[in-house]
């Protein structure tokens, strides 16, 4: 019998369908791993906009993380969409418990409508608890000016922001390209290498939930045994091809749908 690498994604779920866990359980099924799920908020939202948020309970968040860990083997986790303060404690508390090793952060602050999607007081736990245990964390360019305290106008501010992250106690960043004016390059430092990842801009003015792909692809490949940077790597080169094959399927921005752009 085939054995497929667990991995986990811990987010809100996106009833349109192109981001949150639904568009990291798409990618996790087009990388060939089996995507176990944690869904931290429901929102109400489409191409266009979110229209609603309701954060779940802490305590359900918690008993999704229990019944995951106690039946499975995950071999890699990301975070997505935590949307508040209690429910990154638990997450943290739980993924510190089973000694999660292969841990993915994307700082989600907000969404790309503009939309809140978490607290300010939820960021602070996050810098605090979450990031101290996280293999990589993928911040765009606005949260890694936000999260930093540097503004990004050159290619040595983003050495200097991702130092800066670096000290918040990650033990990678990435720091996204995608807000960029002209090219769409990623940078990537560990303390010891710094590496461009470069790619053209897309098309597309707007693609919704390329984020979480981005970083959902890095923990599949995690789970698969790459090194780290190699899982960087490879998870941008499958953003790479996605992006050239984006579709609106409303009247808003646009989707990179990873298993119907494989088929």
């Amino acid at each position: 019998m085939k054995k497929f690498p667990i991995v986990l994604t811990i987010a809100g779920s996106d009833s349109g369908g192109g981001a949150g866990v639904q568009a990291d359980l798409k990618t996790f099924a087009a990388l060939g791993v089996f995507g176990t799920s944690v869904i931290t908020a429901v929102t109400a939202q489409n191409t266009t906009e979110v229209i609603d948020s309701c954060p779940l309970y802490p305590e359900e968040v918690e008993s999704q993380l229990e019944a995951i860990f106690d039946d499975f083997k995950v071999k890699a986790v990301k975070t997505g969409m935590l949307a508040e303060k209690e429910i990154v404690s638990v997450v943290a508390r739980k993924l510190k418990e089973n000694r999660v090793k292969n841990l993915v952060v994307d700082p989600v602050l907000a969404a790309k409508s503009g939309a809140r999607l978490l607290s300010n007081d939820g960021a602070e736990t996050m810098i605090k608890k979450l990031f101290p245990l996280a293999m990589i964390i993928t911040p765009n360019l606005p949260e890694a000016e936000a999260l930093s305290g540097v503004k990004i106008k050159s290619d040595s501010d983003y050495r200097q922001a991702a130092e800066k992250l670096l000290d918040l106690g990650p033990r990678s960043v990435v720091i996204k390209g995608g807000h960029r004016k002209a090219d769409a390059n990623d940078f990537f430092f560990d303390g010891k290498r710094a590496v461009w990842l470069l790619a053209k801009r897309a098309k597309a003015d707007s693609v919704h939930g390329t984020g979480c792909i981005f970083s959902a692809a890095i923990s599949a490949q995690l789970a698969k045994g790459k090194p780290l940077l190699a899982a960087v790597r490879a998870a941008k080169s499958f953003m790479n091809g996605l992006l050239r094959k984006s579709f609106k399927p409303g009247r808003g921005h646009w989707v990179a749908d990873p298993v119907l752009l494989k088929a």
